[in-house]
């Protein structure tokens, strides 16, 4: 697997091949797209909502978008935050870690943890946080069998929707 940033063109936008490629894996996760609620539509998720949805992300500088291809083929996508809003939370984040529904299943989400684990810990960081959205104990399962463990239950900051927050040691 290899794990490139998201490369966008010179009037930052993103490739429309690209669009197009990130425009499905969002779309091929229906059920988590029904549960996050991050689209009107979870059966209608459309490429220039996708472009909003990341041009919002990558308006905060600490924010990276970073793409997982397998032989070529997009199969993931990890957004993390480098500094996160609280001062008083020294840790990075994982605000998303999404694989292509057609591909999960097969070790990539595990392997594109890792890789992000790896880009923090090669960054000097100790430890890295995320939230699972209540009512996702598929997430849940994934995340705590990866070593997370859940420290804090709260609302997520942009939506106020119920979260665990789970935290690793690096």
């Amino acid at each position: 697997m290899i794990l490139a940033p998201l490369a966008l063109t010179a009037d930052h936008d993103i490739p429309a091949p690209l669009l197009t490629e990130l425009t499905a894996l969002y779309a091929s996760d229906r059920a988590f797209q029904a549960l996050s609620g991050d689209f009107p539509d979870p059966d209608d998720i459309r490429p220039e909502q996708v472009a909003v949805a990341l041009a919002d992300e990558l308006a905060n500088p600490d924010v990276e978008v970073l793409l997982a291809r397998s032989e070529g083929v997009l199969v993931g996508v990890a957004i993390t935050l480098a500094h996160h809003p609280d001062p008083a939370d020294p840790d990075p984040w994982i605000g998303l870690l999404m694989v292509d529904a057609t591909a999960q299943r097969q070790g990539y989400g595990s392997q594109l943890a890792s890789l992000v684990e790896n880009r923090f810990r090669t960054a000097g960081r100790t430890a890295v946080r995320l939230a699972v959205l209540a009512g996702n104990p598929k997430a849940l399962a994934f995340w705590t069998a990866l070593g997370y463990e859940v420290v804090d239950h709260r609302e997520d900051r942009r939506l106020a929707r119920p979260c665990a927050v789970l935290r690793k040691e690096l």
